[in-house]
């Protein structure tokens, strides 16, 4: 049953539409009516009949629901009244006359006057247009004197090659001057025309590629790239040359110590052998933290991989239904890891750390998510996650992710071997001496995050612009690729802080680095704020919340997984020094 519920809603994620796409002359072509909203404000959007269009009889009221991440994302398609069928020509056909009364007129100059633009999707292609324009009144510039004006015919212009629909365009025309008691005719015409372009190519036109491929684009790629190269050979350069004189040190010591038979003492990170290896506190929580961390990783590698193989950015909520798949079937290796790392502690607390790794930073979504909701109710927008979508959610975690989180992890504590670092671990811990200042964690932490997301800076802008400004990100590639160097930069720098920590002869380095690799979210939110103000024009509490409570999940998930990927490769880092060394 949890398999066929996965490949039901990852079936729905690939597969757009159920039907062929191909199509005989004459023959009746839907055209669905997805949202609608104000343009400078993308998440708050509205069901298109919100606005008092013309539209179907209740009896022959149709719904379409494509897959999971539809839902997710706001989209919510609706079958509209207008005539259009395959290769046949419509010159100008009426639709339906319309009387404004106070209440329709009310609505549609609100809508003007806030620039709403809606959607419409046939045969799998969306189209824009915006619902009116304000012009300035002719008896003067005096405030509140501008007309409002509605757009009261469409005019739908479409290629096809063979049986298939290649293109489609809406330019809406005939703009009527809104008053109480006007009779508004809503009008509509149909031009069909071939092409030679292929279907597959038909989704071309929607991507932006002088803005996504620009040249500044590729070149904070290779930017990137050599700062990965530069700190790689700078970590190496200066960490083995260090760590030689180290060893020269140390063996030094241990040939006098050996011809003079008195001690010598230790300075350095050599001095924390007895307790570099002792558990950092509150250990179950940071063995969830990194469970967590590897199966963002995994979701983050798995879903772009994907998006490129199959091109899921073609489809309405592919990628966020391929996303919330990978996540639940990801959940093993998060309770395989956080399990193994625990029963090395030898406690009797992993419930508790499985319960952390389960519902951590879920349970952080979902209480955002439905703070967001609440908004979203309120305010009767298509953003609100429907209760059916919310049951399947619950569904998916209760059956897939959780019984999975539980299931890695009772098999990494029993394939766990037993915990044996290069040094015995001192039964009392030693005293930490005063460290310089720059060693102290409000220095740290925040420089921790710096380099890192001074790899990703660039790549933000563009999926920032892409998310909040109607754009198609199509680019996986590069998101690939960005992602894999800040992982990489963020392993370097943990390295360093860990180095430098332990030679001040501080053992607290887990947390110590976790922290700092996580601080890169605070400076991807500090950004965000950032770009709100100077980027966007969006306002309202609507807009506000959704894009800082959105913007909040995304960097306490990207913090995580920095924060786990500093803590392994730190980890890597400090048993192989001290593997090194002769214990004493």
């Amino acid at each position: 049953m949890k398999l066929a519920l996965c490949l039901l809603v990852l079936a729905g994620a690939v597969k757009a539409d159920e039907r062929t796409q191909r199509y005989t002359d004459n023959e009746s072509v839907t055209l669905w009516a997805n949202k609608i909203g104000p343009y400078e404000n993308p998440q708050e959007t509205y069901s298109y009949y919100t606005l008092p269009f013309c539209r179907l009889n209740a009896d022959k009221w149709q719904s379409k629901w494509a897959g999971l991440g539809e839902a997710l994302e706001g989209n919510s398609l609706v079958k509209s009244d207008y005539g259009i069928s395959f290769k046949h020509d419509v010159e100008k056909a009426l639709n339906c006359a319309v009387k404004l009364d106070k209440r329709s007129l009310d609505m549609f100059q609100y809508a003007v006057s806030n620039h709403y633009w809606f959607n419409l999707v046939l045969d799998e292609l969306p189209m824009w247009a915006m619902v009116g324009e304000v012009r300035e009144s002719k008896l003067g510039n005096h405030s509140g004197d501008d007309e409002k004006y509605i757009f009261t015919h469409k005019h739908f212009s479409i290629a096809y090659n063979g049986d298939r629909i290649i293109e489609v365009n809406l330019t809406n025309d005939n703009p009527a001057l809104l008053k109480l008691n006007q009779q508004l005719e809503w009008t509509y015409s149909v031009k069909w025309h071939p092409t030679s372009k292929k279907f597959s190519q038909r989704f071309n036109r929607y991507l932006d590629q002088d803005f996504f491929e620009h040249q500044i684009h590729w070149f904070s790629i290779f930017n990137s790239f050599m700062m990965v190269i530069f700190l790689v050979g700078l970590v190496g350069l200066i960490l083995m040359r260090t760590l030689k004189s180290d060893f020269h040190k140390y063996s030094k010591h241990l040939d006098e110590e050996e011809s003079l038979g008195e001690g010598q003492e230790d300075t350095g990170w050599k001095q924390v052998q007895g307790d570099v290896f002792r558990f950092p506190p509150y250990y179950p929580l940071f063995c969830g933290l990194i469970g967590t961390g590897i199966q963002l990783i995994l979701m983050v590698y798995c879903t772009t991989i994907l998006s490129i193989i199959g091109t899921l950015y073609i489809g309405r909520g592919a990628v966020s239904s391929t996303a919330v798949v990978v996540y639940a079937l990801s959940s093993f290796a998060a309770g395989y890891v956080s399990g193994q790392f625990y029963v090395q502690s030898k406690g009797n607390s992993w419930i508790k750390t499985m319960m952390f790794t389960a519902c951590g930073y879920s349970g952080f979504c979902v209480l955002v998510t439905m703070s967001l909701n609440l908004v979203a109710v309120s305010y009767s927008s298509l953003a609100a996650i429907p209760f059916g979508t919310m049951v399947i959610l619950l569904l998916i975690w209760l059956f897939v992710s959780f019984p999975l989180v539980l299931f890695g992890t009772i098999v990494g504590r029993n394939l766990a071997r037993p915990y044996q670092p290069p040094s015995r671990i001192a039964l009392i811990p030693r005293q930490i001496p005063d460290k310089r200042w720059y060693l102290n964690f409000s220095i740290l932490i925040p420089l921790g995050g710096l380099l890192p997301f001074g790899s990703i800076f660039i790549e933000m802008y563009f999926i920032f612009t892409s998310f909040w400004n109607y754009k198609f990100y199509y680019v996986y590639g590069f998101i690939l690729l960005v992602f894999s160097i800040m992982l990489i930069v963020t392993s370097c720098v943990s390295i360093v802080i860990t180095y430098f920590l332990l030679n001040a002869e501080d053992y607290r380095w887990p947390w110590t680095v976790f922290w700092s690799s996580a601080s890169i979210s605070g400076y991807v939110f500090l950004y965000a704020i950032y770009f709100f103000m100077a980027k966007t024009k969006m306002y309202g509490l609507f807009q506000t919340c959704f894009y800082f409570g959105q913007t909040l999940m995304m960097c306490v998930g990207l913090g995580i997984i920095c924060g786990a990927i500093g803590y392994l490769g730190a980890r890597v880092f400090v048993w192989r020094i001290f593997r090194s060394v002769k214990s004493d």
